[in-house]
């Protein structure tokens, strides 16, 4: 039995979610958010909460219940508060700036490379060092994140590259030296 599948999800004040078949439309504040819900499963509003339900107790049906409901929570906290990922880069002569259609990054390479920012998505650079990734959709905030960390990402002999904030480098130890005769 799903436990989360089954709790009603609250719908703050200034937020309007929209149900068209299957269709799933959350609007706030910060934001649009649409999602496709899966055709064996209902989403019904009653009152200020949204319930979603299921057809029976097969393992797939509980799974997708449980799925769905932390989807459209996720929908829902997405554009009342938005998400955050911030990045933090490391190395001498590492760099990001902020250009119109997204960041340019100096990370060690003979070129900048400049990364675009797909619609839904800002991103701000603090000290040259601190990239954060803003936006209503976490799916798409943590993937925009993940291919920016892609760019350069943290090697494990002196740490340097492109990595979440708070993440931890596991370091390599290097050569050991002089030969012994």
């Amino acid at each position: 039995m799903s436990r989360i599948g089954k709790r009603p999800l609250p719908i703050p004040h200034g937020v309007s979610v929209n149900l068209d078949g299957n269709r799933v439309s959350v609007k706030g504040p910060k934001g649009e958010l649409n999602r496709q819900v899966h055709d064996e499963l209902k989403v019904r509003i009653d009152g200020s909460q949204l319930l979603v339900e299921r057809p029976s107790d097969e393992p797939k049906h509980k799974a997708l219940h449980g799925l769905t409901r932390a989807l459209l929570k996720n929908m829902v906290e997405g554009v009342t508060l938005g998400y955050v990922r911030t990045l933090e880069i490391q190395g001498v002569g590492y760099k990001a700036e902020v250009r119109p259609p997204g960041v340019r990054l100096t990370v060690g390479f003979s070129h900048p490379v400049d990364f675009k920012a797909p619609a839904g998505i800002k991103l701000t650079v603090d000290n040259n060092v601190l990239i954060k990734v803003e936006g209503p959709d976490k799916e798409l905030v943590g993937q925009v994140a993940s291919e920016i960390r892609k760019v350069r990402p943290p090697e494990p002999y002196k740490g340097k590259g492109i990595r979440y904030l708070g993440e931890a480098v596991r370091r390599k130890a290097g050569k050991t030296g002089a030969k012994a005769t």
